[in-house]
């Protein structure tokens, strides 16, 4: 009987450490947001084990898998992602909230309206797609649906309504819950202030530009990404270091602002960190080794 309450009892305490140490959000990017923090990430088409590893302990937030001029390689995509669980973190950490995140960026543009993509790539357990070219309202509106699961009738966010296939095997590997906990938390932030999912619009042409506002006013965006400007300049008709390229990224994050939604760019110095942040940009994309250089100066601490 003293044997019986015992283990009761430690299971109970157990079931309480658990419950304490579980973050609001498995997503730590999303985390990061809800408290009004920037987060910091880098590059790679590298679907290596080797690389997975490194990363899963790098001092990021996220990684971004480029998948737009690389092959659409969802093998690798698997292989990455079962790469990045790291046990010894998991136990140190005491829940599941994996320390870097993983998005995405695939080939389709938003004009082509393509789907099939998004379901792939949230059913092997990413946290975020970053959707390229995307012109306007509509497109963006796709975008998001297609990461959205239709919602229960008891759900207080029904709209926009979600397209998502319910096939979650693999995601549920990756984020180490139940399939109705993910079925919880496999909507979108801010939209929904429970989901741990994040729909990254990238304005990239001169149509994209001029509906910038409407693109960063649609529900369920969580984030603009710019990038480096590569193919906006093209659009534009301009050089990579023209005024105009430069007018355009602060026209972005003005819209990103306004409708307090996270803005996206490239920097790849501690300097340029530096000003981007002090300019209001949440989302950087930079490397390790300008990330540490930051780090190190008083602004970066």
């Amino acid at each position: 009987m003293r044997r019986n309450i015992a283990a009761i009892a430690v299971l109970v305490a157990w079931g309480t450490m658990c419950a304490q140490s579980t973050p609001k959000h498995l997503n730590p990017v999303i985390e990061k947001l809800a408290a009004g923090q920037p987060f910091f990430g880098v590059q790679t088409g590298d679907l290596s084990l080797e690389n997975a590893r490194g990363l899963a302990r790098a001092d990021i937030d996220y990684v971004y898998l480029e998948m737009e001029h690389g092959p659409m390689d969802f093998e690798g995509l698997h292989r990455f992602t079962v790469g990045m669980i790291d046990k010894a973190a998991i136990l140190k950490k005491g829940n599941a909230q994996p320390s870097v995140a993983i998005f995405a960026r695939f080939a389709p543009y938003g004009r082509e309206q393509a789907q099939w993509f998004v379901k792939q790539a949230l059913d092997i357990g990413l946290m975020g797609v970053i959707f390229n070219g995307i012109d306007n309202r509509e497109q963006a509106l796709l975008a998001v649906r297609n990461m959205r699961y239709p919602q229960k009738k008891t759900s207080k966010y029904q709209n926009p309504p979600g397209l998502r296939g319910y096939a979650p095997g693999t995601a549920l590997w990756w984020w180490g819950i139940s399939d109705a906990e993910y079925e919880r938390r496999a909507d979108l932030w801010p939209l929904n202030p429970d989901g741990d999912l994040l729909a990254i619009m990238m304005i990239e042409t001169a149509e994209g530009l001029k509906n910038a506002d409407e693109i960063a006013a649609t529900p369920g965006v969580g984030a603009i990404f710019v990038g480096a400007g590569g193919d906006l300049h093209q659009y534009l008709g301009v050089e990579m270091n023209s005024p105009e390229l430069e007018q355009g990224f602060q026209t972005i994050l003005k819209a990103c602002l306004a409708h307090n939604v996270a803005c996206g760019i490239t920097a790849t110095n501690a300097r340029d960190i530096a000003k981007r942040r002090g300019e209001g940009w949440k989302m950087i994309r930079t490397t390790e080794a300008a990330l540490v250089a930051w780090r190190a100066t008083q602004g970066g601490r």
